[in-house]
């Protein structure tokens, strides 16, 4: 028997009405070519370090353009409300975190590209005088944090490393922002967020601690983010999907090979009004990127289906999918790996 959360709020009925919304939404009519001859892209984002660097660097050096493609970035604020606009038609390609294994696994996308590894964005901040002072101690407790994210995985991952039993942690679901609020204020003991959510932590509640994170887990807790394709879109576009990785290759290339030179065009074109350059680059550092080889190793290898799948089985025993899908039935290796063969050749 799976295991399940006590959660309050009604987490499983909002992603399965998310999809089922999704569902009866209007298709778009399909991809459309601009005014100088660029295939153009819908593409639904969220806008952390973690998931979009890749976009504005690739925006801001022109190197889709180069290929052929005019990109449309769409800001989400959840990756629920992307993948019902990914399913709806309205945008023709998302980039998620850890939602990455769980609509596609549901018959929503296609996943086509991996950007990077979250190997340490999640972290437990507890208020000391609760007597929160390890994962352990959560037995009993109540915890916020935004279910069916990044956070909540890692949650389960380090519920289960620690030997608390999941039914005995209360969890209350909350947005972001709110969950981070209602700790800082003392409404709740501990709460699972991502960075720089724990900034906000540290500037509000400075007697608070961080009891864990998710590098404890990394790398069997692994939580990949990258690129998923509206079902119609990877049907019907694989011509313009070839063009898309080509992209990705060159802009990965630039972004492993001078890190922090690339992140500063990121922080300049998407970050530069919230916060300071040396934030960008701390944010940036919580996530693992590989270079262009290293990805075409992980994809033939079928490592990077390991790591979905097993992210996948957490939303499973959490009651976010009703049952285990095989990811080599909703990821394509095929889109990247025959875009690396040429670009390795050239």
């Amino acid at each position: 028997m799976s295991r399940r959360f006590a959660v309050r709020g009604p987490v499983v009925a909002a992603v399965i009405a998310a999809v089922t919304v999704a569902g009866c939404a209007l298709e778009d009519s399909g991809p459309s070519t601009s005014s100088d001859g660029l295939d153009v892209i819908k593409v639904g984002y969220l806008h952390t370090v973690a998931v979009d660097s890749h976009l504005w660097l690739g925006l801001e050096r022109g190197t889709f353009e180069e290929h052929g493609l005019k990109i449309e970035p769409v800001k989400f604020d959840t990756g629920i409300a992307e993948s019902q606009a990914l399913s709806g038609g309205s945008i023709d390609v998302a980039i998620m975190g850890a939602v990455l294994s769980n609509f596609p696994a549901q018959g929503n996308g296609k996943v086509v590209l991996t950007n990077d590894v979250e190997f340490d964005t999640a972290q437990l901040w507890a208020d000391p005088s609760k007597g929160i002072r390890s994962v352990k101690d959560l037995e009993g407790q109540r915890i916020i944090t935004a279910t069916g994210t990044t956070a909540h995985v890692y949650l389960h991952n380090a519920l289960v490393a620690n030997g608390v039993d999941p039914d005995s942690v209360n969890i209350i679901n909350a947005d972001m922002p709110s969950a981070v609020t209602a700790f800082v204020s003392g409404q709740v003991p501990a709460v699972a967020l991502w960075v720089p959510f724990d900034q906000t932590v540290q500037k509000e509640f400075p007697e608070a601690e961080l009891v864990d994170s998710a590098k404890s887990y990394y790398p069997e807790a692994a939580i990949l983010g990258g690129w998923v394709a509206n079902n119609d879109f990877h049907r019907s576009n694989r011509e313009i999907l070839d063009k898309l990785a080509a992209a990705w290759l060159d802009i990965n290339h630039e972004l492993v090979s001078n890190p922090e030179e690339s992140m500063t065009v990121v922080h300049e074109a998407a970050y530069a009004q919230d916060q300071e350059l040396a934030e960008t680059l701390r944010q940036f550092s919580f996530e693992e990127v590989y270079s262009n080889e290293e990805w075409a190793q992980q994809f033939e290898s079928g490592e990077v289906e390991r790591w979905i799948g097993q992210v996948e089985e957490i939303f499973v025993e959490v009651g976010g999918i009703k049952e285990y899908v095989d990811p080599g039935e909703f990821v394509d290796a095929d889109i990247f790996l025959d875009a690396y063969n040429e670009w390795s050749e050239e």
